[in-house]
């Protein structure tokens, strides 16, 4: 399955800026986005409380996607207040001043809606796909409980449980929980705010305070820290008129200080091994630190990555797994939690496989590094890089192109929050179009070296019996 731009979708940095609460048309596109052939309709704009707003037309059916992503996730958390962003996202379903304990459900799915909401490396998002004739109600809805969330020590208590034996399900007691995404950024990072446990100390957990939780939603839960993306089948007019009316009184609150999530530059592999005695087999992980977000170097290395590891035709799937044998699968990517672009701060690009005993981890290292020289000392055909960039382009189409358009309004959202533009999806195919096989090879010489990376292993209780068998 590939899982490159289009992984992960469903799952801020924008600071309040004094701006007039009179929406403004998006500046036109640069020329790259002029001629990429995806044209995205933004309307950008900022309320007086400092709420970012994106509005993005299509009549093409009677479906609306209303999203309100706030600049709170894992890695961005207070240091005493682990696991404080995950535990929000189960409190915001707890009830508000005009709905009641999981009415927020209710109201999306009995108009035949869907909804959800995820923690991810750096924001912390809320999203409905519903019947297009609904979009006041839940523009309303989210307002309610962006202004008078329901914090009692009733609901704190019972999210603490949920959010605790989710851990131990999710992490704890199953096989492989948490490998690579939680493991591998805990031994590849120097900075706490990207080595710590994302899910969370359990005794922070327990630890919290009713007036901890108070606090930490003053602090975060505020229009100014948060954009709200409405895409779909909507009056323009209409929805810009309630979102003043719904959003508009909601007071702006001191913007919380923006911890420094810069990484020291990596001088030396890393190596690290973890014993887990539920797997059945060993499993490895290699991650190396990726260019900064939206710089030529990034958009080649998101070529260099659909080329070495996404899909069945990607050079890694066709050496280690096709060819070698040495596992049935190889996965990973740029944010394992995402995408190469719903994120802001240091990133990884994580390959990882579970193989058997038989095979070596120094069998598989050499046959991946084989593939890294490869790259580094080969320049890519012009055809392949022209397959790549189509591999992604249609990702990226079938992305903004889903009838729910929750990858849409999740690239629009991080757009406003990380960049204030969310009108870069539209620059997007314009940027990959510029890379050039030179670049990819500059690229790979520059981050896929040995000092830049860290290796996981993985392995099974050695008093236990090894796992036999072909599936791997």
């Amino acid at each position: 399955m590939r899982s490159g731009i289009a992984a992960a979708l469903f799952a801020a940095l924008g600071l309040a800026a004094g701006c007039s609460t009179t929406p403004q048309r998006a500046a036109t596109a640069p020329a790259a986005a002029a001629t990429s052939g995806l044209k995205v309709p933004v309307e950008y704009y900022k309320l007086a409380n400092g709420l970012k707003v994106v509005l993005s037309e299509d009549h093409s059916v009677p479906v609306a996607t209303v999203a309100v992503y706030y600049n709170i996730g894992f890695r961005i958390e207070p240091r005493d207040r682990t696991g404080f962003a995950h535990l929000f996202e189960h409190m915001m379903f707890q009830g508000s001043a005009n709905l009641g304990k999981n009415e927020f459900f209710r109201v999306v799915q009995s108009m035949g809606g869907t909804l959800n909401g995820s923690t991810r490396f750096d924001f912390t998002n809320y999203y409905a796909a519903f019947p297009s004739n609904a979009v006041e109600t839940l523009l309303w809805a989210e307002a309610d409980r962006m202004r008078s969330l329901e914090i009692t020590q009733e609901n704190l208590t019972n999210q603490q449980g949920v959010v605790k034996s989710e851990v131990r399900v999710n992490v704890l007691n199953r096989p492989y929980g948490g490998f690579p995404w939680l493991d591998i950024p805990q031994h590849a990072n120097q900075n706490w705010y990207n080595a710590h446990n994302f899910y969370g100390d359990l005794e922070h957990l327990d630890a919290a305070t009713l007036k901890d939780v108070q606090d930490f939603f003053n602090t975060y839960y505020a229009p100014n820290n948060a954009a709200l993306v409405v895409v779909g089948d909507f009056d323009p007019v209409a929805v810009r008129a309630w979102i003043q009316k719904y959003y508009g009184p909601i007071a702006a609150r001191p913007t919380p200080a923006k911890p420094d999530l810069s990484e020291p530059a990596q001088t030396a592999e890393r190596r690290a091994t973890k014993t887990d005695p539920l797997v059945p087999r060993p499993a490895m992980a290699i991650a190396y630190h990726v260019p900064e977000r939206w710089t030529p170097d990034h958009f080649a290395f998101g070529l260099l990555d659909e080329i070495l590891l996404q899909g069945d035709d990607s050079r890694l799937h066709q050496d280690i797994v096709q060819r070698r044998g040495l596992t049935s699968s190889i996965s990973g990517g740029i944010n394992l939690l995402g995408n190469m672009f719903n994120y802001s701060g240091p990133m990884l690009w994580t390959a990882s496989l579970i193989h058997d005993p038989a095979q070596t981890d120094a069998e598989i290292l050499a046959a991946f590094d084989a593939n890294i020289e490869r790259i580094t000392r080969e320049p890519v055909t012009q055809d392949e890089l022209d397959r790549a960039r189509t591999q992604i382009r249609s990702s990226l189409y079938d992305l903004v192109g889903s009838s729910t358009r929750f990858g849409l309004a999740d690239l629009l959202a991080c757009f406003a929050l990380f960049d204030d533009d969310p009108t870069r999806i539209n620059q997007i195919e314009g940027e990959f179009a510029k890379v050039t096989p030179a670049m990819l090879m500059q690229t790979a010489n520059r981050y896929l070296r040995p000092d830049n990376r860290t290796i996981l292993q993985v392995l099974p209780d050695p008093n236990k019996p090894a796992a036999a068998g072909a599936a791997r």
